[in-house]
C-alpha cells in the first residue's frame, strides 16, 4: 500500500486536469488508469498516416472556452468545422426529400423556417413542462398547438428526432424534456487534424500516471480512501473518481460504503448513451460540392440521415456519419462491413451509381468498451439539470466524483470534463485556481 495526498481514478481529461492542477500546487498525486493509454474517451487512432478521432472530435465553441485556451497554449493545430449542434442552417447543407431528390433553395428555406417557427413555441413548452415529461412528449404538445398538416409536421418531427439522436445518442422519448437545455455554442467549432489525443498527452506530462491499473473497488472513511487494483491497493487522504457513469453504475465497480442517497439518486437518473461514429474514406469525392453536410428526409433517413464532409481535416475524401440511439443498438453486433454496406445503400439512394466503394472504413465500438460502456451521458426522463452538479458535491471531503456527467452547463463534452476537473481541484485545495494553471509550465 502506497500513501498519497490524492488518488485519481481515470486518466481521462477530467482526471488529468484535476491531477495537473493539484500537482502544480505541491500535492502528491497518482492517477490510476485501467487502459494502456491516457485520454479515456479522447482517443485517436493512427494507421497508414491516417488520423482518426474515434472518441471526442470537436471543441464545441471556442469563445471563452478553457479547452480552446489550453489547445492554443499547447500549440495544437486546429481546423474550423462548425456543426452548430445539429442546427438546420448556418452552413451549406444539402437536404434531400424522402424520394431522394435534392430540395431546391426555396424548399430548403421553407423547411428551415418551419424549424425556427417550431422552436419558438417549443421553448415555451419546455419551460412550462411538468416533471417527468419526455422530450418527445414536449414535441407532440407543441405540434398540437401548431396544427400543421401531416407532411409538414413529419419533416420537422424527423429533424427533432435526429437531433436528439445525433447530439445525445438517445431516442427522443427516452430523453428528459430539459435534456438539450444546454445546447448553446459560443464561437466557431474546431477539429484536430493531428488528433485530439494530443490534449491528453500534454496534460499527462510530468504526472505520475499508472497505466493498466484498473480500479475495481474504492473503500473510503472520513479518514481517507483506498483503491484496489490487481497491482495492490493504493491509499490516500482523498480520492477523485472520474470514470464514465456507465462504469460507475456497473456491478464491476464498487464504492464502499455506497454513495450517499442524494448522489445515488442523481446518478440513477443519468445514463450512458448509444453513439458510434462511422468514417468512410473514398478514392474520390462523389457527393455535393460546397456543402459541409448532407441530410436525408423520410423513412430512407431513419438510420443514416446525416453525412459530414470531413475531407479537409482528414486530408482525403471522407464522410462521417453516426449510428446513434436505436440505430447504434440495432447495429451493435454488425460487422464493420455490414454497417458500411448499409450506409452505402443509403448514399446510393441519393447519388446512384456515382457512389464508389470506400477504401477505408472505421466504426467505433464504445458500447462494447468495458471502460466506458457508452460514449457520454444524457438525462433520462424525470432527471433534473441539477443532477449533474449534485454528483460533484464532495463526500466527507474524502470522496469526489468528476467528469463530463458532473457538469451542468455543457455536459457530454470535453469542455465539461475540463471544467469539472478544475472544479474538483478547487474543492480539494479550498480556494480558486486560475484556468491557466492547467497549461502553465508545459514541458512537452
Amino acid at each position: 500500500m502506497t500513501d498519497f495526498d490524492t488518488l485519481i481514478v481515470g486518466a481521462g481529461i477530467a482526471g488529468l486536469t484535476a491531477a495537473r492542477i493539484l500537482a502544480s500546487q505541491g500535492r502528491q498525486v497518482v492517477v490510476l488508469e485501467a487502459r494502456d493509454r491516457v485520454g479515456g474517451r479522447v482517443w485517436t487512432s493512427r494507421s497508414d498516416g491516417e488520423v482518426v478521432d474515434q472518441g471526442a472530435s470537436w471543441i464545441h465553441g471556442v469563445d471563452g472556452n478553457p479547452v480552446a485556451d489550453a489547445v492554443d497554449a499547447f500549440g495544437m493545430r486546429t481546423v474550423e468545422f462548425t456543426v452548430g449542434s445539429y442546427q438546420p442552417d448556418g452552413r451549406p447543407i444539402a437536404y434531400y426529400s424522402p424520394t431522394g431528390t435534392r430540395l431546391s433553395d426555396e424548399a430548403t428555406e421553407r423547411f428551415v423556417s418551419d424549424i425556427y417557427s417550431f422552436n419558438e413555441y417549443f421553448a415555451t413548452t419546455i419551460a412550462t413542462s411538468a416533471p417527468h415529461t419526455s422530450f418527445g412528449e414536449a414535441v407532440e404538445t407543441t405540434f398540437s398547438q401548431l396544427k400543421w398538416d401531416d407532411d409538414r409536421a413529419m419533416r420537422v418531427r424527423e429533424f427533432l428526432r435526429h437531433r436528439t439522436e445525433e447530439q445525445l445518442g438517445v431516442w427522443l422519448d427516452d430523453l428528459d424534456a430539459h435534456g438539450l437545455d444546454d445546447d448553446a455554442i459560443d464561437g466557431d467549432e474546431v477539429v484536430f487534424p493531428d488528433g485530439y489525443d494530443e490534449l491528453a498527452t500534454h496534460l499527462a506530462q510530468g504526472l505520475d500516471v499508472r497505466l493498466q491499473h484498473e480500479v475495481t473497488r474504492v473503500t473510503w472513511t472520513p479518514g481517507g480512501a483506498t483503491a484496489d487494483t490487481r497491482h495492490g491497493p493504493f491509499s490516500a487522504t482523498r480520492i477523485v473518481v472520474t470514470i464514465p457513469i456507465g462504469v460507475l453504475k456497473s456491478p464491476g465497480f464498487v464504492i464502499d460504503p455506497p454513495l450517499p442517497e442524494h448522489h445515488s439518486q442523481a446518478l440513477d437518473r443519468l445514463e450512458m448513451n448509444a453513439f458510434e461514429k462511422v468514417f468512410l474514406r473514398f478514392p474520390h469525392k462523389f457527393w455535393d460540392d460546397d456543402v459541409y453536410a448532407i441530410r436525408q428526409q423520410g423513412e430512407a433517413g431513419r438510420w443514416w440521415h446525416s453525412w459530414y464532409d470531413v475531407s479537409d481535416a482528414h486530408g482525403s475524401p471522407t464522410l462521417l456519419t453516426f449510428a446513434a440511439g436505436p440505430c447504434a443498438r440495432e447495429t451493435r453486433a454488425w460487422s464493420d462491413e455490414h454497417i458500411a454496406n448499409s450506409v452505402l445503400d443509403a448514399l446510393r439512394g441519393l447519388y446512384g451509381e456515382r457512389v464508389v466503394e470506400p477504401d477505408r472504413v472505421h466504426v467505433t465500438r464504445w458500447q462494447d468498451d468495458p471502460y466506458s460502456r457508452g460514449s457520454y451521458s444524457y438525462m433520462t426522463v424525470g432527471s433534473d439539470r441539477s443532477d449533474h452538479d449534485d454528483l460533484s458535491i464532495p463526500i466527507e471531503n474524502v470522496l469526489y466524483l468528476s467528469g463530463e456527467a458532473t457538469w451542468t452547463d455543457d455536459p457530454s463534452t470535453v469542455t465539461a470534463a475540463v471544467k469539472s476537473g478544475h472544479r474538483t481541484a478547487e474543492q480539494i485545495l479550498g480556494r480558486p485556481v486560475p484556468y491557466d494553471t492547467i497549461w502553465a509550465g508545459d514541458r512537452s
